[in-house]
């Protein structure tokens, strides 16, 4: 899935790599509590994954669906040591071209559908 390798993209040592996976006309919104992130183009995605801080979290999705060009994941960030820091899911429209036309995002550090990891082993 091509959302999938967006997020292990973006969560590996080269972050902005994820860039080539979505469209030029990329339109976005990212979601967590207090704060909303919408952009439109390239440049307005490199801009935010450039300004994450680098701290170590990880995206780990737990469940995938896809329906022709929709992709779904619903998974928890993770800290280095395994402990989970919220629950995202989200969702890429995919263009003809097989990348990323439409990106939405959302965040909750405290609601999700599992228990989040408290250590060690994800």
């Amino acid at each position: 899935m091509i959302i999938e390798d967006y997020y292990e993209r973006l969560d590996g040592p080269e972050p902005l790599s994820g860039l080539e996976l979505v469209e030029p006309g990329i339109e976005f919104l990212i979601a967590m509590p207090g704060n909303e992130v919408r952009g439109a183009g390239l440049a307005d995605l490199e801009a935010y994954i450039a300004g994450r801080p680098a701290v170590g979290r990880k995206h780990s999705v737990r469940r995938r669906g896809a329906d022709g060009d929709l992709e779904m994941v619903y998974g928890v960030v993770l800290e280095g040591d395994g402990r989970g820091t919220g629950s995202f899911s989200s969702v890429a429209l995919l263009s003809p071209a097989n990348r990323v036309a439409r990106y939405q995002a959302f965040f909750h550090p405290d609601f999700g559908m599992f228990p989040l990891p408290r250590g060690g082993a994800a």
